[in-house]
């Protein structure tokens, strides 16, 4: 995704566009929070960004299911199916204790309530797609009203998907057979799991823009203006330079050509039509990617 931000491409039946649609809703979602509380408005605002142009479009984004859904695999049949949700009679009175839950004040902390919505949430389903998506970023929404996130620092889905099994498992027994304790473990521990990787990401990502900035101290260049890009992104291009340091095209080439020379770009070399050329990186990038050991 940070690739096709720099370049306005991606590939072809990539993720790109979810993943940017998932930074809209997060965006989207933020905004609405200065103006209106964490509610069922907001909830459906937010989904109808996140599924817009992606897979699930068909599927009424922005508005509450009035089908029966059902969680399992696709050949799966409401008889047969891991979980099914409540009905749409059903799930309106459901969706209206989440939204007072979101913002009564009870008396527990404030990630155990974080927790309990995000089972909620799940639980009651309430869109045709997107519940997963939605459900995660709701618990981060939750934590930024609640004055413990000043931003969407704190990523969620990494755990989740890495432990996506057990996910789902702490989920079902909490329907099941009430294990409420075991999912409290199991979504704390990815709190504090990802939580942790934020904070040494952070680190090692100024650890090393400090690293760069000292080698560049005596350099009369805007060398270290680039550095700073390559700190938002680490794909850059030649007219991403030159927009940013409003500077003419052999300046901005001259620059990155500057860098690459210092071993802190590669040269990916040509995309499009153009032949637009492309450097990443990669110092930055594997902060940035590096699967965290978990």
């Amino acid at each position: 995704m940070l690739e096709a931000n720099a370049t306005g491409r991606s590939a072809p039946g990539s993720d790109v566009r979810e993943v940017q649609n998932y930074i809209a809703a997060f965006n989207a979602g933020l905004q609405l929070l200065r103006s209106m509380p964490l509610c069922l408005r907001l909830i459906r605002e937010v989904h109808a960004t996140l599924m817009e142009g992606v897979r699930g479009q068909e599927r009424r984004p922005g508005e509450f299911r009035t089908t029966p859904n059902w969680i399992g695999s696709p050949t799966d049949t409401p008889e047969n199916a891991t979980f099914v949700p409540p009905l749409p009679d059903e799930m309106s009175p459901a969706l209206d204790d989440l939204e007072r839950f979101l913002n009564e004040d009870v008396r527990l902390p404030a990630l155990v309530r974080c927790a309990l919505a995000h089972y909620q949430f799940e639980t009651i389903h309430p869109f045709l797609d997107g519940n997963g998506r939605l459900g995660r970023l709701l618990a981060v929404f939750y934590l930024v009203q609640q004055d413990l996130l000043p931003q969407p620092l704190l990523y969620l889905s990494a755990y989740f998907e890495t432990h996506r099994g057990d996910y789902y498992d702490r989920l079902q027994a909490v329907r099941e057979r009430g294990q409420l304790q075991e999912w409290l473990q199991f979504f704390l521990t990815a709190v504090a799991v990802q939580a942790t990787d934020a904070i040494e990401r952070a680190e090692r990502l100024a650890d090393l823009r400090e690293g760069y900035r000292q080698a560049l101290a005596s350099s009369r260049s805007r060398a270290s203006e680039v550095v700073e890009l390559l700190m938002a992104n680490p794909f850059v291009t030649v007219r991403n330079v030159q927009a940013a340091l409003s500077i003419t095209q052999p300046g901005a080439l001259n620059l990155l050509r500057g860098i690459e020379k210092r071993g802190w770009l590669r040269d990916m070399g040509t995309i499009g039509r153009g032949g637009r050329s492309v450097w990443v990186a990669e110092e930055v990038l594997s902060v940035i990617a590096d699967v965290a050991k978990k």
